[in-house]
């Protein structure tokens, strides 16, 4: 069984529909052929993903999200690091609500462990291009209930 978890380092995000978002979370990695174990996402400050972009990557600037692949085998086995301060930041420049942001910037990593890279053009506009695909597809997600 997959399991999907949040944590806040020092911080509140107001993260809403949890239960829903674990579910599509899961949906993305079936639907991308993936097996998912396990992907925890920690919401941190900018402070916290600097330290951590400066000590594991050698990267001194700040970003909105750091992605691990900690798998071992077929299973994805994750840690997801998105700074709240960034994702506020981005919705106010891409002048979108902040939940929304925060669900693109949660997929994107969950796309980054699936395989999906964005390091030239053609690679960040097919990231978008299923980005956009997955925040689309979570507005109608029905959670079953059992």
């Amino acid at each position: 069984m997959s399991v999907v978890k949040f944590h806040e380092v020092g911080i509140n995000t107001a993260l809403k529909q949890k239960t829903k978002l674990k579910r599509f979370i899961k949906h993305i990695f079936s639907s991308e052929g993936k097996e998912l174990d396990s992907i925890g996402f920690v919401f941190c400050s900018d402070e916290y993903l600097l330290s951590l972009n400066k000590q594991f990557l050698q990267h001194d600037f700040y970003t909105d999200i750091l992605t691990f692949d900690l798998s071992r085998g077929n299973a994805v086995i994750g840690e997801i690091y998105i700074s709240i301060d960034r994702v506020n930041e981005n919705a106010i420049t891409n002048s979108s609500a902040f939940a929304h942001e925060l669900r693109r910037v949660i997929f994107h990593g969950a796309l980054h462990l699936c395989g999906y890279l964005d390091e030239t053009k053609g690679q960040k506009e097919l990231m978008t291009q299923k980005e956009d695909y997955y925040l689309e597809q979570f507005e109608t997600f029905h959670v079953e209930t059992r």
